[in-house]
């Protein structure tokens, strides 16, 4: 098993520090270029990936809220055949439940038909025909599980594979191991959108924290609408061979400092400045996405710079195209606990054609079979009705789906019991799910850990994870 132990890092950075030839003698040397014309490429762990290498990116779509498998990509016809009768007491009975806890419980069948799409005639909900016109280069997964049961420590099991607060996020994990190939964007990056509904549950910045790896490893947040960091420009009269010098000198000193202080968080602080100089101009450029073609527009159904979901698919592909290694959106307003027929109706307009953009976009431009793209929610939905007209969350079975990177297309995997309450095939936890990320990333999840309070800490957890080998290409 490999360790990547910080403590050995710094113990050689202070040793070099103090030498002609230190890291604070590097990083002034990587400042002698004028102006800090570019960042230096975030480095990871590894110089090269342990196991062969199928994806190279990663775009995570996160649907915030927890959508109905029941209204999206789970077809459950005896469901629809028991609306409106007991839920069978065998499943439920001792089972963890969030608000309906105590409550009768009553069948609530689909609230929308589903329809054969796709080149195996999977059968998916109506009101998604463009996610099913790319249905061959998509596997879904039926049989998804999670631990957590509301909202917040349930994004945060998703993203860092534990509900304790302060580890790191898969975005830092993947970072941490494989760097990334963008010179002058952050190695992680995240977009989020709201759409109609108006539920703005808030998504905290430590789900995307590095938690105890290095700083630098964090993911930055773009504003989707508007100045896409706050702050970009310079003031007036400041040009920016001014600034440059400003953050040489800046530099200068952190680097004298970091030679006697051997503090990782220095040496973060030299590459975060580099990093803000050279986004000053490599962000408006990426935002700029009026550049792109009328076709690559109506594709994916947007205006530049609307904030949607399908505007940040687009930057999405702008992002992955700069190098970005992990990219991840979150779509808020998925939590229906009322109204599930409408608001899963509203949301599927607002995703359907943007995933489907995504997908052929990245085809179109021979980047799909190098870009893992994943689509979740923090949890599913309950089989049982709500208010008469929602569902409450739960843990026991959902849907997500993956595509591109190294992962079979057209394919289904798992499934869950006749009502959509349990999976019972092929079951799969959200540790299974990262250690078949890391895979196609080229990494041995079992082996990809760090050394934390006297523990070998790790993305998959201890309590085990599989590679789940049916779906890989």
């Amino acid at each position: 098993m490999l360790h990547f132990a910080d403590h050995n890092c710094i113990a050689r950075r202070a040793f070099l520090g103090r030498t002609a030839q230190g890291v604070g003698a590097v990083a002034l040397a990587s400042l002698a270029v004028p102006a800090c014309a570019s960042a230096a490429s975030l480095r990871g762990v590894y110089e090269k990936p342990p196991l062969p290498q199928k994806a190279k990116r990663v775009i995570w779509l996160t649907m915030a809220g927890g959508p109905s498998h029941l209204e999206t990509f789970d077809h459950k016809p005896k469901l629809a055949e028991m609306h409106g009768q007991p839920m069978p007491e065998s499943l439920t009975k001792g089972q963890q439940l969030a608000q309906l806890q105590g409550q009768k419980l009553v069948c609530f069948g689909p609230q929308h038909p589903f329809e054969k799409m796709g080149p195996n005639g999977t059968e998916i909900c109506s009101l998604f025909p463009n996610i099913g016109s790319v249905l061959g280069d998509i596997c879904l997964i039926r049989s998804m599980t999670t631990d957590a049961i509301n909202h917040d420590p349930a994004h945060m099991f998703m993203n860092t594979g534990s509900q304790i607060a302060g580890r790191p996020s898969m975005g830092s994990w993947v970072t941490y191991g494989l760097g990334s190939e963008a010179a002058d964007l952050p190695g992680f990056v995240v977009l989020t959108s709201l759409g109609k509904g108006g539920q703005d549950q808030p998504i905290a910045a430590r789900q995307w924290s590095s938690g105890f790896l290095p700083s630098k490893y964090q993911g930055v947040q773009l504003r989707s609408k508007g100045d896409a960091v706050l702050y970009l420009g310079n003031p007036a009269g400041i040009t920016r061979d001014r600034q440059a010098a400003d953050i040489d000198a800046i530099n200068a000193l952190n680097a004298q400092h970091d030679a006697l202080a051997a503090d990782p968080e220095i040496a973060t602080r030299i590459a975060q400045y580099e990093m803000a100089f050279a986004m000053q101009a490599s962000v408006p450029e990426l935002m700029e996405t009026k550049s792109e073609s009328p076709e690559t527009l109506a594709l994916y159904g947007c205006t530049p710079g609307d904030g949607s979901f399908a505007s940040n698919c687009l930057l999405a592909r702008r992002l992955a195209e700069r190098g970005v290694r992990f990219i991840q959106l979150y779509h808020k307003d998925w939590d229906h606990h009322g109204g599930v027929k409408d608001g899963v109706a509203l949301k599927a307009a607002e995703i359907d054609r943007a995933c489907m953009a995504l997908i052929s976009d990245l085809r179109q431009r021979g980047m799909l079979d190098s870009t893992l793209i994943v689509w979740a929610g923090e949890f599913g939905r309950t089989p049982m009705s709500q208010g008469g007209s929602g569902r409450d969350h739960h843990n026991k079975a959902m849907t997500v789906w993956l595509a591109g990177g190294g992962i079979k297309g057209g394919v289904v995997y798992g499934a869950s019991d006749d009502l959509g309450y349990a999976a019972v095939e092929n079951v799969c936890t959200v540790h299974d799910l990262h250690a078949t990320m890391l895979h196609v990333l080229g990494i041995d999840h079992a082996g990809f850990s760090v050394k934390f309070q006297g523990l070998d800490a790790k993305l998959t957890g201890v309590e085990g994870a599989n590679v789940l080998a049916d779906i890989l290409a």
